[in-house]
């Protein structure tokens, strides 16, 4: 069934508003474009906003729910967020900090459905466990240590841990049938986790924005971005349909967000604002096994990440996940990395070589140097054979057969590169919220935790942006998001989604 988003007659908004000014341009139509236009249209209802999406339909890259792994990050099982201090003790700093801004996603949602803005939460998300399933005595020691210092603090209090196998093969049993018994394990458990469907969660923001007023340009791409001197900014377009009449168009917008993904980069750079310059961007592909088969995805129904190989980097971390898209469930187990010179899955060969400038090459070569385990990672990731990459999933389910699972190709992410302090080049795994000085323009960067953050990393935008009228939207948020910028989560508040889930939000166990 076409979707608003998707039937939206993008000729009539061409001809209709064509040269004119708006208020908002939403440059990307992913869940990061989509959270701020609903952001925008509930807090600024008279402003115009405009999404320019370069494909045929929304939520095709990044937040595609096959192109990501962003099921619904809340730092329960996912121990990069957890690293282990020279002394041996665990820092939980930045899981608490994207606990909390899961649970503000969570609560921006809640809003949203109790006003009638989304359709019932089992549409785009199910219950699903998060488990951490780690192997070796070493392993097992510093889960456990993890274990003891995350459930200490009030959101983690729910965690269980085990290393029993007999109970284990109760949490998910295809981790530990026919595995040798003699071999340390340990597992950890929130049966409260989530599983997302991004994709379904952007296109249905984008029909509601849309049948609000919102104007949504499918196959739209912009070319240009310059600031005129008055401080808006004038957008040049391309229609890329294969119709099109007028191929090219121009919009002056008083603010730009540049939330295209990979995409994102390549525009702050053509805007050449100051606060772009020394950014670069490192592009990695990667690959999932997949299985609808329903004796596996039965015995199996939990998130579950394990710890990556020594010297290996953050984003190669193991995990198995239950998947549900479109109301069908999958598993997927990965992730497998590989290269690719663009920045889009859709996007041009060219990307990485048309995003080197003299103000950044510094920076990508000081990155490339001190990142050489990456590049051996990628290395022997696309050396590897069929048979190679299969065991990796087999040390996670050793029943597991290559008959029934099947390769696909994931999105494309693109490591952040900038300057440190002393003007070296860093590689960074997380997001990176790059705006103006006059708040004019902004863009996000970055891949992980990314959509899972999308909630708080918009009201960033918006503080940063709009500091004049910031504080007047502060009481319309907290109503939306009643906990945003608490020291902890009340527990009245945690429930969220979850005070729903007599009969809107799906359980698929």
């Amino acid at each position: 069934m076409c979707t608003t988003s998707q039937a939206y007659d993008r000729r009539v908004a061409n001809n209709e508003n064509s040269g004119d000014r708006i208020d908002v341009a939403l440059i990307g139509g992913g869940i990061m474009s989509a959270t701020l236009g609903a952001l925008l249209q509930l807090l600024e209802p008279t402003w115009t906003v405009r999404i320019y999406e370069r494909l045929g339909a929304v939520a095709q890259e990044s937040s595609n729910p096959w192109n990501n792994a962003g099921t619904g990050h809340a730092a329960l099982c996912e121990l990069n967020y957890t690293p282990q201090k020279p002394d041996g003790s665990i820092d939980i700093t930045k899981a608490v900090a994207i606990n909390e801004q899961f649970e503000a996603s969570r609560e921006f949602w809640h809003h949203l459905l109790t006003t009638g803005a989304l359709p019932e939460p089992a549409s785009f998300i199910s219950h699903t466990p998060h488990m951490t399933f780690v192997r070796g005595a070493a392993n097992v020691e510093y889960l456990r240590r993890r274990f003891d210092t995350l459930s200490a603090h009030p959101l983690f209090s729910e965690l269980e841990y085990t290393d029993d196998p007999a109970v284990i093969a109760e949490w998910a049993p295809l981790l530990v049938a026919e595995r040798d018994p003699d071999e340390p394990v340990a597992a950890t458990r929130a049966t409260s986790g989530t599983d997302v469907d991004f994709g379904a969660l952007t296109t249905q923001l984008v029909d509601h924005l849309v049948a609000n007023g919102t104007q949504l340009y499918l196959e739209h791409e912009v070319r240009s971005l310059k600031q005129r001197k008055d401080g808006s900014w004038r957008i040049s377009v391309k229609d890329r349909s294969w119709n099109a009449q007028d191929a090219r168009h121009t919009v002056d917008a008083r603010f730009v967000f540049v939330g295209a993904g990979g995409g994102a980069l390549p525009l702050l750079q053509k805007a050449g604002i100051p606060e772009a310059k020394g950014y670069g961007g490192f592009p990695i592909s990667g690959e999932f096994l997949r299985t609808d088969d329903p004796e596996l995805v039965a015995a199996h129904h939990a998130k579950v990440y394990g710890k990556a190989d020594v010297g290996s980097p953050p984003m190669s971390v193991p995990h198995l996940d239950t998947r549900v898209v479109d109301g069908k469930t999958y598993l997927m187990f990965g992730p497998y990395a590989g290269f690719s010179p663009k920045f889009l899955k859709k996007g041009s060969l060219l990307d990485l070589v048309a995003s080197l400038r003299v103000n950044n090459i510094g920076s990508m070569l000081g990155a490339g140097l001190k990142n050489l385990d990456l590049t051996q990672y990628l290395v022997g990731q696309l050396a590897a054979r069929p048979e190679t990459k299969f065991a990796a999933l087999q040390g996670f389910v050793p029943t597991a057969h290559p008959k029934h699972w099947e390769k696909i190709t994931a999105g494309q992410r693109v490591q952040v590169i900038k300057k440190d302090a002393q003007g070296r080049g860093v590689l960074e795994f997380g997001t990176e919220l790059i705006t103006s000085a006059d708040g004019t323009i902004a863009g996000l960067l970055g891949a992980s935790p990314g959509a899972s953050t999308a909630v708080t990393a918009m009201i960033d935008v918006l503080e940063r942006c709009f500091p004049d009228r910031f504080t007047g939207w502060q009481r319309e948020i907290a109503t939306m998001i009643p906990s945003l910028g608490q020291a902890q989560w009340a527990a009245s508040e945690l429930d969220g989604l979850d005070q729903l889930a007599d009969g809107t939000v799906a359980s698929h166990a």
